[in-house]
């Protein structure tokens, strides 16, 4: 897919699905600003003919860093990927707020940061352009010991829709993408962990049943999605949740009503605890994968 001519700012692009994000698009044709905490990614941008700036996500300075860099190499900014991210897993009774904070800062407002640099900066130039928010399945359903990580994504989604909105008449596009990936974070998921495991071990692809049911693969798999998303093939395709792993693309639904009641006067509490026993409760949290 044609990205000649287009720029882009690809956060924790050092490894894992950040780097096959930065790699999918400069194969395609961008330039890329890659982005991530250390010298991994000075050797990323050496690889794909882009450029590094090794800095923490989270605060304005580094924000406006990464849109500087990217208009002085190439001249311009057309996608921005907020893809860098931290684990700090406990459950809540033993999570700090330290543990707490660090998730937040580098995935929530590290997100907010960056992209309002580059809404900024998108503007300025009048010609549109493309935010891709790394979201996750925890974000959507929640998942055990991830209070940080699960409030950070599901933040990132709604900024997505929030940001559709408000940028559309700039045609900028905000989508989330929601991505299952073999990566050194993955690995520490329970669920999927030892499947990774055996797959490694025994040096044998994840099996049909993983990547279909499970939604996933290798990092290069996910990366295709955000080839599209930069593209002018994607243009009108905004304030989506889009996932994609392994042999499966997804379309998230957005939180809407299920169910639906009305009682003449309002709802006393032994009104709605004999009406609750009618509604049909929703599912919660990343289900283990099962084996056919």
């Amino acid at each position: 897919m044609e990205l000649s001519g287009k720029v882009a700012i690809v956060t924790g692009a050092g490894r894992g699905l950040g780097r096959a994000y930065a790699e999918a698009l400069a194969r395609n044709g961008a330039k890329v600003v890659v982005n991530d905490v250390d010298a991994a990614a000075e050797e990323v941008a050496a690889s794909i003919g882009g450029k590094a700036v090794i800095a923490p996500v989270g605060s304005t300075e580094t924000a406006e860093q990464l849109v500087a860099t990217a208009v002085e190499e190439f001249g311009r900014l057309d996608v921005l990927v907020t893809n860098a991210g931290i684990l700090r897993d406990k459950v809540l009774w033993k999570m700090s707020d330290d543990d707490f904070d660090a998730v937040i800062n580098v995935h929530l407002r590290g997100t907010f940061t960056c992209a309002r640099a580059a809404a900024i900066k998108m503007r300025e130039q009048g010609t549109g352009g493309s935010l891709v928010l790394v979201s996750s399945p925890a974000g959507q359903r929640g998942n055990f010991g991830q209070t940080n990580y699960a409030a950070a994504k599901a933040g990132i989604a709604a900024m997505a829709r929030t940001w559709a909105l408000e940028l559309a008449r700039a045609d900028i596009a905000v989508n989330a993408v929601v991505p299952v990936a073999v990566t050194e974070m993955t690995k520490t998921i329970p669920a999927f962990a030892p499947l990774i495991e055996e797959s490694e071990r025994t040096g044998t692809p994840l099996p049909a049943w993983v990547r279909k049911d499970e939604g996933l693969g290798t990092v290069e798999d996910v990366a295709e999605l955000i080839v599209y998303l930069a593209s002018d093939q994607a243009k009108g395709v905004t304030g989506q949740a889009i996932g994609i792993g392994g042999d499966r693309l997804a379309l998230w639904s957005h939180p809407a009503e299920k169910q639906v009641e009305f009682a003449d006067g309002g709802w006393t509490a032994a009104a709605i605890a004999d009406q609750w026993g009618k509604f049909d409760p929703e599912t919660y949290g990343i289900p283990a994968p099962v084996a056919p």
